[in-house]
């Protein structure tokens, strides 16, 4: 028999318990759940049905990590003790897959990821969208020049709907000393990455407004419009929102050979048969536009998403796979959000990469006066999350 992959979980709330049912249903290739902790028992004794003494039971992470159980340690926590963890379990000796986003502030995940460099611990992050596709064949249209010279970008993701009663259902949720921000450090941290992951550059300069409590009763944002420059002259938009309903996403890469739309789970491709600066520079009338082609891109592979970044992990701490998805990457998408929230709060435009110091300054303001909510309304309830992943 092949060896096994042992994986704990650290914290049993909706993410952690989907990762449990992947577990339990086989679906992690070279992969076993062997421990799970959380703080709150009633929670240990739900699982207990569920895993029976399958997998051993830890009321702290510390105990998990040193009891030689488990080989990959899944953080499954509020975003501020990310990094605390994942840092205690790779000093433990163990590998570490942090959930979205790798931490609030730039600078705390910048000491994870010295720590994973010291170590030499495998330390991924769950960027499960990168499986998609979709998000795949773009990059590869642009890594390999089709599109040619991005000129501009544009994300609107406002399909993350959200009502009052899921704000309300924890009460670290939507405040800002219990999850560091709102649509962009929840929600949105997959495109935040993907925004970069894919067009391979990340913004200069950012003008954000991110508006706070707009469409709930919340302290932080859950409606933000971000202007961007990248450092080749490109511009782009980041529209993102929790308040619309119906909402769209649509990510749109136009350069100088063409452009890409994602939409509806379906790739397009507007080909220009002339590069548009050559066509611009030479064409000896003032309305012709360059002939363009449309074509509908097939795309292959399968959308794996969770389970494949899961098997991926195992697959790499084995070394029959490189790891997909590195928790390294995890910084430009904190950042980018650290960017435009600095921007929003400030009132202004910031230069990237914005001083850390300064943004942790600001945060920590909006932190001392934080409250976190006094009303849960469903304690210790998980939900079907295979309808909140925007696949």
């Amino acid at each position: 028999m092949d060896k096994k992959v042992r994986f704990g979980i650290v914290g049993l709330g909706n993410q952690g318990s989907f990762y449990v049912n992947l577990f339990k249903d086989n679906k992690v290739d070279d992969g076993v759940l062997t421990a799970v902790c959380d703080i709150d028992p009633e929670k240990i004794e739900k699982f207990k049905g569920v895993c029976g003494d399958t997998v051993a039971y830890f009321d702290n992470a510390t105990d998990m990590f040193k009891s030689g159980k488990i080989d990959i340690a899944l953080i499954e926590t509020p975003h501020f003790i990310h990094p605390d963890l994942a840092i205690e379990a790779m000093n433990a000796g163990l590998a570490v897959c942090v959930e979205k986003p790798a931490g609030v502030y730039t600078k705390q995940v910048e000491e994870m990821l010295k720590v994973a460099d010291e170590t030499g611990k495998m330390l991924g992050i769950m960027f499960n969208q990168r499986t998609n596709p979709l998000f795949r064949k773009m990059k590869e249209m642009i890594e390999t020049g089709v599109v040619g010279e991005i000129k501009r970008t544009s994300w609107l993701i406002t399909d993350w709907y959200r009502t009052q009663m899921y704000y309300d259902s924890g009460a670290w949720r939507a405040t800002w000393a219990g999850e560091g921000g709102g649509v962009l450090y929840n929600q949105a941290p997959h495109q935040l990455d993907l925004f970069q992951w894919i067009l391979g550059m990340t913004p200069s300069k950012v003008r954000a407004f991110c508006h706070e409590g707009k469409w709930h009763d919340i302290e932080v944002e859950d409606d933000v419009t971000a202007y961007l420059e990248f450092p080749n002259g490109a511009t782009g938009v980041f529209i993102t929102s929790t308040g619309d309903a119906p909402g769209t996403n649509r990510f749109e890469v136009l350069g100088t050979k063409g452009k890409l739309v994602c939409e509806n789970h379906t790739l397009t491709f507007y080909a220009n048969g002339i590069d548009e600066r050559e066509f611009c520079k030479t064409c000896d009338q003032g309305f012709k536009q360059p002939p363009m082609t449309e074509l509908k891109i097939q795309v292959e592979g399968e959308n794996t998403q969770h389970r494949g970044i899961l098997s991926n992990l195992a697959a790499a701490y084995l070394g029959k796979e490189k790891l997909y998805a590195d928790a390294h990457d995890g910084i430009n998408g904190v950042a980018l959000a650290n960017a435009m929230h600095l921007s929003s709060w400030l009132g202004e435009t910031v230069t990237m990469p914005i001083d850390g110091e300064k943004y942790y300054a600001e945060l920590s303001k909006r932190m001392a006066t934080s409250r976190l909510k006094d009303k849960v309304v469903v304690k210790g309830a998980s939900v079907d999350m295979t309808k909140t992943f925007n696949t």
